[in-house]
Order: C-alpha cells, then structure tokens, then sequence
C-alpha cells in the first residue's frame, strides 16, 4: 500500500483550489475525470450474504476505522475537488454509530451546491427507523440489495436474514419520498429463475431494477463459477417475451439501462464480466480505514490515514489524493473461473 505523505470546507477553511474554467479537478492518467466518491463507513453488517462475506469474519478494529470526523474531512476535501456525487456504504452504513450524524454534516454540501447528490447502498435492515431522517436531509435517492423475495432462499443467502424487514424498510424509504432502486446480484444456481418476478415486483413499486454480475472479490465459502450468470444471457432470454428499449439514462455508475415496455420500469445491468465498463469510469473508492482504492479489481492502494493522522495540511491531504488518482488503472483484471479471486479483500471491505 502506499502511504503518501503530502476538511469539511466550513469546519476546516481550506486553500481555494477551483480550476478557473471550474473544469474536473480530478482527472486520472488516462483523461477520465472522477466525480464520483463511494465511501465505506464500516466494514460491519447485520448480514453475511454468500458472494460477499466468509460465513465467520474478523471485523476491524475500532482503533483502525476511521472517526466520522475523518470520513468528513476526507469527503469534504474530495467535494472540494469537484465530486460531485457522495456514497456511503459499508458493510452496512446504517449500523455504523452516529451514522445519521454524519449525513447530516455532510448534507451541509448539497445546500451550498457543491454536491449534486448524497445517497447510500443499504441491505435496507434499519431503513425503516432512519427513512424520514434521510430524506429530511435531503438524501433523493438510494440502492438497496435484494436479491430474492422467497424467506427461505433470502435467509440461506444471508445466512439468517429476514427478508419481511427489508420489503418494510423499501416500503418506508419510498413512503418518505425517496426513490429506490433494488440491486440483485444474479446467482445462477439461486435466483435466476427468480429475476423476471423479481423484476416485476420492483417496477409495480415504482423502483428501478439494476442485475449485477457476481465479482471474484475475497475468499467465500461458494464457488463463484458456479454462481456466475452472464448478463448477456440473461438479457437474451428477458427479450424472448418483453421489449427492452435502451435508454442514455445514467445515474453515474457503471448501470447500462433499458425500459421494459411491459412495465414501464427501469432495469439496469452491470456487467464487469461479460461487459466490462472500465472506458468511462469516473468513481473510486474511500474504505472505512482510510484506503483509497481507485479501481475495484486491482490491489491498487493508497493510505490516506496515515496523512490525515500525521497532522497532514490542507495541501498535503490534496496532493496525497492528486498521487492516488495519477495512478489510477485503465482497467480490471475480473476473470469469474481463475483459480484465485482478483483481489484478496471482501466486497464488505471495499465498500458495496
């Protein structure tokens, strides 16, 4: 990992660095402006789903996760930068202590206008007890993971979960005004029968439907090639019996999207595999220990907690970050049957 030595901009003042055309100030080595910044505030979950966790993790200790101060600091610092989008993730966000506390002080950059949106991936557990509090801070819109609506089959794949709290918390999050969109990985020996009804079942909410091709990230106790379900596939036969329109529709990750005429829903497809989507990417990830990783298939690594706990300045934080996107990557390396995942950390590590 490299550890480059090089602040809420109303907590901290920090040195104006606007570009005078107010063009990216974030631009990696292969001219891709990053504008957009998912932030893990734990590596936690109340969750153990089967693509993403070891069924018996070692979560971190406090002392190396990062203090909501810090998380603020560092995404304030890239919202000064020119972020324009903010995602927090974990883990699971929502278990992380005094999490509300930190959308709130970070909502302050959608009132100024620096920030176009604030919005998080929840497996939607405690979405019911925090919906109204989200959308009152000004949080429009977020993802939550589903992938199946049978209680047996969603408490296999999450080891335990209760599917009954989840359908609750999508149901509060959209009764507070906010939109959702239901990801579903796509599990060919669990659910892909499953993907039509589930897909239906979004779009008669009134949310949008995005499938995800499994990743090799981490070890698990699953075998991944056994998992994997080609979106291409998938794609083909939903065509054999309803219209998919392709829409230029893009919320600034990497979903391509289609209106299913029949519904009149949203489904996206996110592809890493069959598809990659590494020509346009604009996003890198903050860990909860303060590691920037600006490719989520490669062990590209920069320490940024080790600047910021070394009494770094405003400057030093900057050009730590400026170091970390030069080095950027043009792609990933994913390939479902290698012998060993792409990268060694967890999905629940890197942030969802």
């Amino acid at each position: 990992m490299r550890s480059l030595s090089a602040t809420p901009s109303e907590a901290y003042p920090m040195e104006d660095m606007t570009s005078p055309d107010d063009s990216p100030r974030l631009i990696d080595g292969f001219g891709r402006a990053v504008t957009y910044l998912r932030v893990s505030v734990t590596d936690r979950c109340d969750l153990r789903c089967v693509y993403c966790m070891a069924e018996h993790m070692t979560f971190l200790p406090k002392a190396q996760v990062l203090t909501l101060e810090e998380l603020d600091r560092l995404a304030s610092t890239f919202v000064d930068l020119g972020v324009r989008k903010l995602r927090l993730t974990g883990g699971e966000p929502l278990v992380r202590k005094g999490i509300m506390e930190l959308v709130e002080n970070l909502s302050r950059h959608l009132k100024s206008g620096a920030l176009d949106e604030l919005t998080l991936t929840t497996n939607g557990t405690q979405l019911a007890q925090h919906a109204d509090r989200l959308a009152a801070l000004g949080v429009k819109r977020i993802n939550v993971s589903l992938d199946t609506l049978k209680p047996d089959l969603f408490r296999r794949l999450t080891r335990g979960g209760d599917v009954a709290k989840v359908i609750g918390g999508i149901d509060a999050a959209l009764a507070a005004g906010i939109q959702v969109k239901i990801n579903a990985v796509a599990l060919k020996r669990d659910n892909a029968a499953e993907l039509p009804g589930l897909i239906q079942w979004a779009h008669a909410r009134g949310c949008d439907m995005t499938l995800i091709e499994t990743m090799p990230l981490g070890e698990i106790d699953e075998d991944r090639t056994d998992q994997f379900l080609s979106l291409r596939d998938v794609r083909r036969e939903l065509s054999s019996y309803w219209t998919l329109t392709d829409l230029a529709y893009a919320t600034g990750g990497p979903a391509r999207y289609a209106k299913v005429e029949e519904t009149g829903g949203r489904l996206g497809f996110i592809t890493p595999l069959s598809h990659n989507f590494c020509e346009a990417c604009n996003r890198v990830r903050l860990t909860c220990t303060g590691t920037l990783h600006t490719c989520l298939g490669r062990d590209d690594a920069s320490d940024l907690r080790a600047v910021l706990r070394g009494g770094a300045t405003d400057g030093e934080l900057v050009a730590a970050i400026h170091a970390a996107i030069g080095s950027k990557p043009k792609g990933h390396d994913f390939q479902v049957d290698a012998p060993r995942p792409a990268v060694a950390r967890h999905m629940s590590t890197t942030g969802g």
